[in-house]
């Protein structure tokens, strides 16, 4: 073969080689989280959503304490009040909130109701905290035929916890169950218009402090170790692809919060009552904040575990027709990486992070 000839082919060899070597790059790339190929560094603004309950705790503490602001830096922290998670689920899907603490139940449909798109779970940060709390005549299950019994909103963490359980107890269809605001189910309570209600902290603590009421089931007893996501923070997919630096501050805040609850319980309370004086217009006894703190844990871990079970629970409480699927649904990355900074050992995504 000629000289001219060989020259060609080189060339053409060459260009081949180049093309498997940009192919190899390209799914190298494509394995990598998809935050760092579409990242525009610090946001702007990190619209945050949160409940003005002790379930709540660390998010009150962050904001109270300033943590998540101090991290955030030149980030615009804009905190965004919400009674109950369908309604921030209806923000985050329609685009205006960024990230929120929210119950489990609500996360999982944010992130079935958009495909398995829209939104990350990123963190957890309240185990435990939620009690059926009765009227005293009433000392067990089969007590409940016939009566009403409240839940925060349709959907919610509490109520399909209750009408799980409810179906368990063969009790679907015998009990009335009914949605109010937490306040309203305080009046209803005590005005004997409820005989029962599946509750957050601190409000299962202000029916049986204040309002006479009994516990007749911990939901911690139906969890392995008492531990099940009260409430977990989940992001906006988008966000976290494109401003990874602010999710991992959020994330820093949050683990601070919770670390400085757990060295300072009693400032703790303090700063969270404080904020609930605030937001709703009036601060807890003394007597209430103690006994919620009581039956609460603060942890960044969302109990990923969980997760399969939960959405089944969906299905048996009537709440949906299938399980939602929820692989995939984890990206505990940014955590972990938060997690490691301070010399704390990582969070498991229990196969959530993977489809």
């Amino acid at each position: 073969m000629s000289i001219s000839a060989i020259r060609p082919f080189r060339l053409l060899a060459a260009a081949l080689a180049l093309t498997v070597a940009a192919a190899g790059c390209s799914r190298a790339d494509s394995d990598e989280p998809a935050a760092a190929s579409n990242a525009k560094g610090p946001a702007t603004e990190l619209r945050l959503g949160y409940f003005p309950n002790v379930t709540h705790a660390a998010a009150l503490v962050g904001l109270g304490k300033g943590l998540f602001t101090k991290e955030l830096g030149n980030t615009k922290l804009v905190p965004t009040k919400f009674n109950a998670g369908p309604e921030a689920v209806g923000a985050l899907l329609g685009g205006s909130l960024d990230a929120s603490f929210i119950g489990s139940g609500p996360a999982i449909n944010a992130y079935a109701k958009s495909n398995g798109e829209a939104v990350r779970l990123i963190a957890g940060a309240t185990s435990g905290g939620a009690q059926l709390v009765v009227k005293p005549t009433i000392t067990k299950p089969a007590d409940l035929v016939g009566k009403t019994v409240v839940t925060p909103q349709l959907g919610n963490t509490q109520d399909v916890s209750l009408k799980k359980w409810l179906a368990d107890q063969q009790l679907t269809g015998k009990v009335k169950v009914t949605n109010l605001e937490n306040a309203q189910t305080l009046d209803a309570f005590k005005k004997g218009e409820v005989d029962a209600a599946w509750l957050p902290e601190p409000w299962s603590s202000r029916l049986v402090l204040d309002a006479g009421a009994k516990v007749l089931l911990d939901e911690k007893s139906l969890w392995p170790d008492g531990k099940f996501p009260t409430t977990v923070l989940i992001v906006r997919t988008q966000f976290l692809q494109e401003h990874p630096e602010t999710v991992k501050a959020l994330l820093t805040g949050l683990v601070s919060a919770i670390d400085f609850s757990t060295a300072n319980a009693a400032d703790a309370k303090t700063v969270v009552n404080d904020q609930l004086k605030e937001l709703t217009g009036k601060a807890l006894k003394p007597a209430v904040i103690d006994r919620a703190f009581e039956n609460i844990q603060l942890t960044a871990d969302p109990i990923a575990g969980t997760f399969p079970q939960l959405a089944k629970d969906q299905v048996t409480a009537g709440i949906a027709k299938e399980a939602p699927a929820v692989a995939g649904f984890a990206d505990l990355g940014p955590l972990n990486e938060v997690l490691g900074k301070t010399g704390k050992p990582p969070v498991d995504a229990a196969g959530l992070d993977t489809k």
